[in-house]
């Protein structure tokens, strides 16, 4: 009997474009860990004027993660064209056609414009910011990662490693523009008995805020960060193949008391 290979789906090709004035080099590992999770960064380039002391930190690691450095220089005063640069390379690899999507690293609103001009032509764009970064921004992203989830952190003792210092975590139980948002998805992905599939709220909730990621709560995963919160039922149902489980939750009915 001949064995036909089974087609390998293609991972995503994308261009991550730094900013080097608005990015600490110490996350470049973890940003790369994170671009990783997305498909494959096939153009890195950073930006910035190279001969300035400030960048000395990006010197150090740009060759051991295969970043190009593109050189420029501040020809004027209060005019950054660093931005201009990193926009006009941008246009020119999307009209390339051989990308999927674009990993944007700053936290400056000028790439505000950059962002909805690649989504308009159908590709994705994943943003990367401290989460200073003004709102346009991040809503002309399809998802928005804060920054201060991927910085390094050391483990304690033997507890496990996290991603930043707990003090820093949002606390969701008093985030009320969470909850809304949360139960609300939750509500637009039920069925007639209230369940609601978890992996349609957690889409639903990316297409609202696109900066949401439990990390910035302190926890890895959106199910974690469900079971903490304890305002839903959550049934594990096996899925129609039989391989693995499915994972619906449902808004807890508040008793009466009497």
């Amino acid at each position: 009997m001949d064995y036909k290979q089974l087609p390998i789906e293609r991972q995503k090709r994308l261009a991550v474009l730094i900013d080097a004035d608005n990015a600490q080099a110490s996350i470049i590992k973890n940003l790369l860990d994170e671009v990783a999770k997305y498909g494959v960064a096939s153009v890195k380039r950073i930006y910035g004027n190279w001969t300035t002391p400030q960048l000395q930190g990006w010197k150090d690691v740009l060759l051991s993660n295969s970043i190009i450095p593109i050189q420029q220089f501040n020809y004027t005063t209060k005019k950054n064209a660093t931005d201009s640069a990193l926009i006009i390379d941008a246009m020119d690899l999307l009209h390339t056609g051989n990308l999927d999507g674009f990993c944007l690293v700053s936290s400056d609103s000028d790439f505000t414009r950059l962002a909805s001009r690649i989504r308009e032509s159908g590709l994705m764009v994943y943003g990367f910011g401290e989460e200073k970064t003004p709102k346009a921004f991040v809503d002309a992203c399809d998802k928005f990662i804060y920054s201060e989830i991927l910085r390094p952190t050391e483990p304690v003792g033997t507890a496990p490693p996290v991603y930043r210092d707990t003090t820093v975590f949002k606390d969701m139980k008093k985030d009320q523009k969470f909850l809304k948002l949360l139960k609300n998805s939750v509500e637009d992905s039920s069925d007639e008995q209230g369940w609601a599939e978890l992996g349609l709220v957690g889409q639903n909730i990316q297409k609202k805020s696109p900066e949401f990621d439990s990390r910035n709560y302190g926890f890895r995963k959106f199910f974690d960060l469900i079971r903490s919160l304890d305002l839903f039922e959550i049934d594990e149902r096996q899925a129609k193949d039989n391989v693995g489980k499915i994972i619906y939750i449902r808004e807890r009915v508040k008793k009466i008391r009497r």
